[in-house]
């Protein structure tokens, strides 16, 4: 094992399941210290009880990120302390995505979907980036979406709240990049989820890429790594698609 975050210190949002999963057990496998993060305290304890079996380092503090400057203070301030004092890579991964058409979205829903997906990852690096700052050295990822330049019918919302992310990325990389904080972004493809109709839906949006198929949150998580590592010290205010080639490239049969 390459060990490549040994030192390092991580906070992984929405990472008792999926993508965030998988993002926290490969940063503990590369030798950071995770802290898994998420509403469900027993899914939490499962993540990190299979990081430890492992070998690793991870910790569960629990976060309803709601979109209030409170909840993200709290976690930063909970997750700091149990990192020993600092956070050295945060990962803005908690989201929800309700898949409506634009008339059948309420407005409580709107509200609900931009505090948890664009609010909540503000405050939330609003408050840990400073310290990185002072340090001279962080590294801050977000989840962005593959939706947000290929259009598809529904979960327009989502979409629109997946381009503000990819906004404040570019922003956020300017403010702290002088400061030795890299921001950056991942664009994760159709990924296997845990339910079978959606795995059918995301398939047939795959074909005719280069992949072909759906991706894994394993390998998303492998870009997660990169981008929190040392190699990728140059690289900042990008987004990373990590699609199967879906925004970028079509595959025409013979």
């Amino acid at each position: 094992m390459s060990m490549r975050l040994a030192g390092k210190t991580a906070l992984v949002t929405g990472s008792t399941s999926n993508i965030g999963r998988a993002i926290a057990e490969a940063f503990a496998a590369e030798g950071a210290h995770v802290v898994v993060s998420g509403r469900s305290a027993e899914r939490g304890a499962e993540v990190v009880e299979g990081i430890r079996a492992r070998g690793g380092r991870a910790d569960f503090v629990r976060a309803d990120l709601d979109g209030s400057a409170a909840a993200s203070h709290d976690l930063a301030a909970e997750a700091t302390r149990v990192l020993g004092g600092r956070v050295d890579v945060l990962v803005n991964n908690a989201g929800i995505y309700p898949a409506d058409t634009t008339p059948a979205t309420d407005e409580k829903t709107f509200d609900r979907v931009y505090a948890v997906n664009v609010k909540a990852p503000f405050f939330l690096t609003g408050a840990v980036a400073p310290a990185m700052a002072e340090a001279g050295a962080g590294a801050i990822i977000n989840l962005s979406s593959w939706i947000v330049r290929l259009g598809i019918p529904v979960g327009a919302l989502y979409s629109s709240t997946k381009g503000a992310v990819e906004a404040l990325t570019r922003a956020w990389a300017a403010e702290f990049g002088p400061q030795g904080v890299r921001v950056n972004a991942i664009s994760p493809g159709a990924v296997l989820p845990s339910d079978a109709e959606v795995a059918e839906i995301g398939g047939a949006m795959m074909k005719g890429t280069p992949a072909g198929g759906m991706g894994t949150p394993e390998a998303i998580a492998s870009a997660a790594v990169y981008l929190a590592a040392d190699e990728s010290s140059f690289v900042h205010g990008i987004v990373l698609d990590v699609d199967g080639g879906r925004t970028g490239v079509a595959v025409v049969a013979a």
